[in-house]
């Protein structure tokens, strides 16, 4: 019988990310149900031999970080402290080794900020070796909570002048680029149009919104009765960035004439429960051969993370690393994932 984990190695605060309106189309929620209750029974039952099932990993260096693999807890926490580096980021005397050569520079999504965004990649990419950066953007303020809503354009802009601040810094040649729901696709349009192509070597999407959104049907329905405009001007002056995220949006049309640039490894990571960036294979990027597609559930069916887990989720996390340095690849586990609130258990040190 085929097993449901399959590892994949890359070929070469709440309400956050999008506008989380709760409708879904009501043919949608059969499949969508019936998956739910069998992860939770499949929850159950991993909570009973989870400490059996599991391997012991090797000891943890004193220093090591933690790394909080439950979403919501972790955004929640940290969602009133939007000017602290998440744990692990933004040590500017950090100075990248040959193992890891290249920085790496975390990207929030709509309505988040550095700080609640990250607390699961963070502290693994510092625990792992790397040299962690992180930073807001599109926002009314540095210090406000909510970012990511501003013009992506110029949110593109700020992170074009955060990567040379931070090759400044640690005298890199390039960075590496990971990024969640509208950071996984902001970067896109400072590496296609600010000249970020020659300074970044991999970048790493998690549930990017590339093709965009329909949220379930509502902004087709909004066309279909022609209330679109009524709609997308009032939330325009609100977030700017979330209209140029809906599917079909002229910001789109433009951006993706010509989705990738040569030299840049890309690799999207998504979850087939995402329920903000919908349908799910809209975050993926035409096929190429610098570009990985990467379903979650493709190796492991239990994991049932939606568009605020994947972000924290230790499935998507090994592939994280592993598009990062595929010359060192780390296993990636198969545990039962939880939608918000993570896996079930103990994890595996990646």
């Amino acid at each position: 019988m085929p097993s449901p984990c399959t590892p994949h190695r890359p070929s070469q605060r709440p309400a956050h990310w999008l506008p989380h309106w709760p409708s879904h189309r009501a043919s949608r929620w059969p499949s969508r149900w019936a998956r739910r209750s069998a992860l939770a029974a499949a929850a159950a039952l991993a909570a009973a031999v989870a400490l059996a099932s599991v391997l012991p990993a090797p000891a943890r260096a004193a220093t090591r970080l933690p790394v909080n693999y439950d979403f919501i807890a972790g955004a929640t926490a940290a969602a009133l402290a939007p000017d602290t580096p998440p744990p692990g980021a933004d040590n500017w005397s950090c100075r990248p080794t040959a193992a890891h050569p290249y920085p790496v520079i975390l990207v929030h999504g709509t309505f988040a900020n550095m700080d609640d965004n990250w607390q699961a990649a963070s502290p693994l990419l510092a625990d792992s070796g790397y040299c962690v950066y992180a930073f807001n953007y599109g926002g009314a303020s540095s210090a406000s909570p909510v970012q990511g809503t501003g013009e992506i354009a110029a949110s593109a802009a700020q992170l074009a002048t955060f990567v040379n601040t931070v090759l400044a810094a640690t005298g890199a040649a390039k960075v590496d680029l990971v990024g969640h729901s509208q950071g996984g696709l902001m970067p896109r349009y400072y590496l296609s149009f600010l000249g970020g192509a020659g300074k970044v070597s991999d970048f790493v999407a998690l549930a990017p919104s590339n093709y965009g959104t329909t949220l379930d049907g509502l902004t087709e329905l909004a066309s279909l009765l022609g209330v679109s405009g009524e709609i997308n001007g009032p939330l325009s002056e609100a977030c700017e960035a979330c209209v140029e995220q809906e599917q079909g949006s002229a910001f789109l049309a433009g951006l993706n004439a010509d989705p990738t640039v040569p030299g840049v490894r890309y690799t999207v990571i998504e979850s087939v429960d995402d329920e903000v960036v919908t349908p799910y294979k809209n975050a993926f990027l035409p096929a190429a051969p610098n570009v990985s597609d990467v379903t979650v559930q493709s190796q492991c069916a239990l994991d049932g993370s939606d568009h605020l887990e994947i972000a924290a989720d230790p499935v998507a996390l090994a592939d994280m690393l592993n598009a990062l340095d595929p010359s060192a690849p780390v296993h990636v586990p198969c545990l039962v994932v939880l939608p918000v609130t993570g896996p079930v258990g103990p994890v595996p040190n990646l």
